[in-house]
């Protein structure tokens, strides 16, 4: 709306239309005021960056959190590993035995005794040595036990020492070994821990030993005649 005052040709006076509540325009315009007013200073832009930065905080502590309690539980498997290991003992054995030389001096004793695959396996007679024996005294009585030869020492063969499992122990086991000569006795195998005793010729002894440290011990030891 304009108005003019008479002729003089004045420049037109806008005067703003008083808004009334009915107006579309009105409503329209003080709704959108409405709406914005609330936002104050934190307007579209400035409310979508600090949502933004909270999301990805929001991920990267959920991430860290799972991590941190993954991090803080036991793990079972090394547990039980532990445990197997505290379970299985190392255990100390030491024995004494050897190789008997009958009176020609031609043949040496072994024993034998048949494996779960029915084979027979032949070694040098020995077993453990009792509290207060001495390696000589415990092989002079296994062999004496064992083959039913009572014999006397000539001279060491050396000692030999190995590993095995036996009930869930680690047994280390350590034997002294001798040179004996035949004095007298019947051959007769120990009920129960033995299964034959026999004379062989001392240059079969070696090949016929069925382990290969006591083969090694004997093809090391020189003649055994003497």
């Amino acid at each position: 709306m304009s108005r003019t005052s008479g002729e003089g040709g004045l420049e037109p006076v806008f005067i703003a239309p008083v808004s009334s509540p009915s107006s579309p325009n009105s409503s329209q315009s003080s709704g959108s005021r409405a709406s914005r007013a609330p936002a104050g200073p934190n307007s579209a832009d400035d409310s979508r960056k600090p949502r933004s930065k909270r999301t990805h905080r929001t991920k990267k502590s959920g991430q860290s959190g799972r991590s941190e309690r993954s991090g803080s539980k036991p793990n079972p498997t090394k547990k039980r590993v532990h445990k197997n290991q505290s379970t299985s003992k190392r255990v100390e054995e030491v024995s004494a035995g050897g190789l008997v030389v009958d009176k020609s001096g031609e043949q040496g004793l072994l024993i034998g005794r048949i494996d779960k695959r029915g084979r027979m396996l032949w070694s040098l007679p020995k077993g453990h040595i009792e509290a207060g024996e001495s390696p000589e005294d415990a092989a002079l009585r296994e062999v004496l036990e064992e083959t039913g030869i009572k014999s006397s020492i000539t001279r060491s063969l050396g000692v030999i020492d190995f590993w095995f499992m036996a009930e869930g122990k680690r047994i280390h086991k350590t034997v002294h070994h001798f040179l004996f000569s035949e004095l007298s006795g019947t051959l007769e195998p120990q009920v129960s821990e033995v299964d034959d005793v026999k004379w062989f010729p001392l240059d079969d002894i070696a090949k016929t030993l069925a382990y290969p440290d006591e083969r090694k011990l004997i093809q090391r030891s020189g003649d055994l005649r003497a």
